[in-house]
């Protein structure tokens, strides 16, 4: 049988997902959810089965990398049982998680024998009164220990990503980097993303882009930008005198939208085509369907790809542009 590629109307291939297993977390992130987050009804998450069955369904559809995210994913108690089932496909080039770090040092090793490849782990601080005020939770060390552990574990590749905030952790970006550079991870600096109301701050007046973040850590750092294109959207240097690289990740002020491979679904099981508008299509109502084929599945994840936009449209100016916080999206 031939194998159904996913094409969206501009020619882009789909070949990335990047799936929610919960929208709960053990943090209230400031740039990522309120201190008071009202969470979505047990019933409403997809189940494991659930998230399996589109998971695979995508496979089929020719998508060869997939990210578990949440909220914060390890906090999903039943977790296990979908990286075993999708480390069993043969096709999948990619299986790797975004993680807060709080729980990798009990869980690390295990998810490493389980077939995760890689880790995206996200740190956007080295001090701990800082950590604590972006993260709303006093967990630094607890991190920095899963860190250690993730790094002995044998994964494939450990990423860390940080969102910059000036005033807040601007001043960190070259701590943050030598850190990653001397354990031999990587790194990505991000742009703030206009996602969900937050009052925390003003957005429009933190925005930290990817040409300051640059030109601070060359200052230091001897930069060369790699040619090569990964699957996800940061844009990498090489660091001489490394082996590891540092990233950026720039939806402001370098658009990187004509090249997006990816789309996303949430725990409640809403299809996101882009992480930069509000549109979504509900993959859940065809889960529980009573009359429900994966068949009907396929169709209606085809038929979605029609609909994503050429790009998210973010602009500096305006302080939200999606309702939905992170957490819902998915990292």
């Amino acid at each position: 049988m031939t194998t159904v590629r996913l094409v969206d109307p501009l020619g882009r291939r789909i070949d990335y997902l990047r799936l929610s297993v919960t929208d709960r977390c053990d943090f209230r992130c400031i740039y990522c959810m309120p201190e008071n987050m009202q969470f979505a009804a047990r019933h409403e998450v997809l189940s494991i089965d659930e998230l399996y069955e589109v998971a695979s369904t995508f496979i089929e559809l020719g998508v060869r990398r997939i990210r578990l995210t949440g909220g914060e994913p390890l906090v999903r108690k039943d977790l296990n049982g979908l990286l075993y089932k999708l480390a069993g496909h043969e096709e999948l080039i990619d299986l790797s998680i975004t993680t807060n770090g709080s729980q990798l040092a009990g869980r690390a090793k295990e998810l490493n024998r389980l077939g995760v490849k890689r880790l995206n782990i996200s740190l956007d601080s080295l001090c701990r009164e800082r950590f604590a005020k972006l993260t709303r939770a006093d967990r630094l060390e607890k991190v920095l220990d899963g860190i250690e552990v993730a790094r002995a574990a044998g994964f494939k590749r450990i990423k860390i990503n940080s969102v910059i905030q000036r005033g807040v952790n601007s001043e960190e970006v070259y701590e943050l980097a030598m850190y990653a550079l001397t354990r031999g991870l990587d790194i990505s600096f991000i742009e703030e993303m206009p996602l969900g109301v937050v009052n925390s701050h003003n957005r429009s007046s933190t925005l930290v882009t990817s040409d300051e973040v640059l030109k601070a850590l060359s200052e230091h750092l001897s930069l060369n930008a790699v040619a090569a294109v990964t699957g996800g959207p940061s844009k990498y240097y090489s660091v001489k005198g490394y082996n590891n690289h540092i990233g950026f990740i720039s939806p402001h002020s370098h658009n990187f939208c004509s090249q997006c491979n990816r789309v996303r679904l949430t725990a409640e099981g809403k299809l996101v085509l882009c992480l930069g508008q509000n549109d979504a299509i509900d993959l859940k109502e065809v889960l529980r369907d009573v009359n429900y084929t994966r068949d009907a599945l396929r169709s209606k994840i085809i038929e979605a790809m029609k609909l994503k936009p050429a790009a998210h449209g973010f602009e500096h100016s305006q302080d939200v542009q999606v309702i939905r916080f992170m957490s819902v999206t998915g990292g």
